[in-house]
């Protein structure tokens, strides 16, 4: 069996990150701009705090219904967890 070694840029490119990747970026960006604790905002969107850690390391895709109400108890609409970094206003 052959492997071969991967290439990371240490540059963000944003354009080739895959949805649940923009997820991830996004949840923590907003999670960090608030003063919510992972264990909070599980509870209040009505999960687990493991699950919400695992969507934090891009472990887990998270169904459109948690999406909606992670995005209601961060303050903001579904689609901001979900748009791309460079198109965030």
């Amino acid at each position: 069996m052959e492997y071969s070694m991967v290439k990371y840029s240490t540059t963000p490119c944003y354009s080739g990150m895959k949805i649940r990747e923009i997820l991830t970026f996004n949840l923590k960006q907003l999670l960090a701009a608030t003063d919510l604790s992972q264990n909070e905002l599980a509870h209040r969107a009505g999960t687990d705090r493991i699950y919400v850690g695992s969507l934090e390391r891009c472990g887990y895709a998270a169904g459109i219904d948690l999406v909606d109400r992670l995005a209601t108890e961060l303050g903001v609409e579904a689609v901001e967890l979900l748009r791309r970094p460079e198109d965030a206003k």
